[in-house]
């Protein structure tokens, strides 16, 4: 059945992940992950006049080199699902408008990643697209100055607080092909325990990862000894280990193969990194890079991917309004399997 319990869909062609592309800036670049990227830009302007350009030049070279990758015109593209952090979703509109291609515009915060991965597969598998394309994006330049405050300005932050990821992931989703297939789809609910600090986005997520993530198991019947890895997109340092808890309460335990994008993506003792990465680009560049090549080099067979976003505005925070939580889980399987 497409439908597995209340809110996982199972994709029985197993859609393929033709090929893929995470492009990043250069703090990114120089995380324990560097090499795993397909482009490490050297600054974070991206050659454009503004931060803002320089996400959308990201979105756009990231959905570029993943069709080339794919050896596939954007002419063949049948839909691309694409979001990122900023108002109207312009880093993915622009990025559609150069791209030429149908769009539909998402905005699933930092979940963006794994909804808009969801969608594309789905389409795919339901016959309604032969090639789909998922991307977003994030700038940590840009994300400072709309939620928070402009990096001019030289705020300080807590401990808690996380670094948005400078970067864009994108992938191309086709009917049939060599490469990992998606097999299967949990969908969050909106969570919201009451935090409204921005400063606290790991705390605020991480009980929408777990429920995502406890949903899952439970539609599927499977456990956590069924995945060689299951990976949360930013909680960082601090929401990684509440929603750690959170899971053993509900008596999963997921042990070591339990990991984390935002802490994957940067040193510990990299400068302003703080608990962790964040930003749509998080669990995207790290998904899409480093996780897919460890696939392919046979390290990995079957991952659940899950990305969860703050779905706050910078008018709800001043409001003094808590923050609602997504969270969007996908299964991805190495090989040629039907994903039963």
């Amino acid at each position: 059945m497409p439908l597995m319990g209340k809110q996982t869909w199972h994709f029985p062609s197993a859609p393929v992940l033709l090929a893929t592309a995470a492009v990043v800036g250069p703090k990114e670049g120089a995380g324990p992950l560097g090499e795993d990227f397909d482009t490490v830009h050297p600054d974070n302007y991206i050659g454009q006049d503004s931060w803002e350009k320089a996400e959308r030049r990201l979105i756009e070279e990231a959905c570029q080199t993943a069709l080339q990758k794919a050896d596939i015109s954007g002419d063949k593209v049948d839909v691309l699902y694409a979001g990122d952090l900023l108002n109207q979703i312009i880093s993915a509109n622009f990025a559609a408008r150069t791209l030429g291609v149908p769009f539909l515009g998402l905005f699933g915060a930092c979940s963006t990643s794994m909804e808009s991965l969801a969608l594309a597969a789905m389409t795919v598998d339901a016959g309604y697209a032969d090639t789909a394309l998922a991307a977003t994006c994030s700038h940590n330049s840009t994300a400072e100055r709309q939620f928070r405050y402009p990096t001019e300005y030289g705020g300080q932050k807590p401990p808690t607080a996380q670094s948005t990821v400078t970067g864009s992931g994108a992938a191309v989703v086709g009917k049939g092909g060599v490469g990992p297939r998606v097999t299967h789809a949990t969908i969050g609910k909106v969570v919201d325990l009451g935090i409204t600090s921005p400063f606290e986005m790991g705390a605020a997520m991480a009980p929408a990862a777990a429920d995502t993530i406890s949903r899952h198991f439970r539609d599927t019947g499977r456990t956590p000894e069924d995945y060689d890895l299951i990976v949360t997109g930013d909680l960082a340092r601090v929401g990684h280990k509440i929603c750690n808890e959170l899971l053993e309460q509900e008596g999963f335990y997921l042990g070591d193969r339990f990991k984390d994008c935002g802490i994957l993506i940067y040193d510990p003792d990299q400068e302003e990194v703080f608990s962790g990465g964040s930003g749509c680009g998080c669990c995207a560049v790290v998904t899409y890079g480093h996780l897919l090549k460890r696939m392919e080099k046979g390290e990995l067979e079957r991952i659940l991917v899950i990305a969860t976003g703050a779905l706050l505005s910078p008018v709800s925070t001043q409001q003094g309004e808590s923050i609602p939580c997504v969270a969007h889980a996908v299964c991805i399987e190495r090989g040629s399997g039907s994903g039963d």
